[in-house]
């Protein structure tokens, strides 16, 4: 069974995803720590854990016998390169919007 590496759209698509990496943008947390917060095993919670390892939402340290996770920028870029190309696109057409609409109040 090979590893499954989602898009960045498909990792936050899972509700119980969202809400740890909330948690770890409050602190790092154990995995242990983590699975407190949530009602499922903790083989569950490891899966969702290497899914956002692999996709670079978060990194893993082992500190003795914990291993820690910690939020990470990287995964987090995809999803604002889709947003920012958006915004720009939005940006632009609003601006033709404004353009047409000044036209029109000074043809009056």
């Amino acid at each position: 069974m090979g590893t499954q590496i989602l898009d960045a759209f498909q990792v936050i698509a899972d509700p119980s995803r969202r809400q740890m990496m909330l948690l770890l943008s409050r602190e790092n947390m154990t995995i242990n720590a983590l699975a407190d917060n949530f009602e499922m095993s903790r083989p569950a919670v490891s899966k969702h854990i290497k899914i956002m390892y692999n996709a670079g939402f978060i990194s893993i340290t082992d500190i003795g016998r914990e291993r820690y996770c910690t939020l990470k920028q990287d995964g987090f870029q995809e999803l604002q390169d889709f947003i920012d190309y958006f915004d720009k696109f939005w940006i632009s057409k609003l601006k033709k919007l404004e353009t047409i609409l000044n036209k029109k109040s000074k043809a009056k």
